[in-house]
């Protein structure tokens, strides 16, 4: 009979750490996809959201389209605040091993193959470096203060635009964001009269 008792003890106390475990996961659960969905933000969290962005590591697939042709690189970018950023080319096969590295104030280009180091002094990476996430940040956060930057959403994306004049030409530059998970999908820079046009599909991305 004690055994009974005991046994019936035990499975009563299994039975209460099973509804435990199984009420401490489904919240945890809701909690995880609530916190990599954004759907419910409004369009000012997501602008403030992507423009606090202080450091990432992307893998992007860039498609340069001009008059004569089309060239595809895969690059991957690392940025750190407060200027230090980084591209090494993974493709195309003639180019890898390619780097950039910017740290504020000097640019290093550094083909790997060739063992070969270029630095530039006082170097304005940032102004001149348009096909960058943090490039486009920082001309939206200037563009923003005369009015001349835009948000808005389009088929549950939201969209970010500036226009921009770099050499003489003006280009146009818009982010699409995710409006489920507040990831850059994608950055197209545009010539407003027709020069070339450059896509870049963020394939990875990781946000910090």
């Amino acid at each position: 009979m004690k055994l009974k008792n005991r046994t019936k003890i035990i499975l009563f106390v299994l039975i209460l750490v099973i509804i435990f475990l199984a009420f401490f996961l489904k919240n945890n659960y809701k909690n995880l996809k609530a916190g990599n969905n954004m759907s419910n933000k409004s369009i000012e969290e997501f602008e403030q959201y992507i423009l606090n962005i202080s450091s990432y590591e992307a893998k992007i697939e860039m498609v340069v389209n001009s008059n004569k042709n089309t060239n595809k690189y895969i690059i991957l970018q690392t940025y750190e605040e407060p200027n230090k950023t980084k591209q090494t080319v993974l493709e195309p096969s003639n180019i890898e091993g390619l780097e950039t590295e910017y740290d504020g104030q000097n640019l290093i280009i550094r083909n790997t193959k060739l063992n070969s180091t270029t630095v530039y002094e006082n170097y304005e990476y940032l102004v001149n470096n348009y096909i960058t996430l943090e490039a486009f940040i920082t001309s939206y956060k200037t563009l923003k203060e005369a009015s001349k930057a835009y948000i808005y959403e389009e088929n549950n994306n939201v969209i970010m635009e500036i226009e921009e004049q770099a050499n003489n030409y003006i280009y146009k530059k818009t982010l699409y964001i995710s409006k489920e998970t507040g990831t850059p999908l994608k950055l197209l820079i545009q010539g407003i009269n027709g020069e070339d046009t450059v896509y870049i599909l963020y394939n990875e991305i990781k946000i910090n």
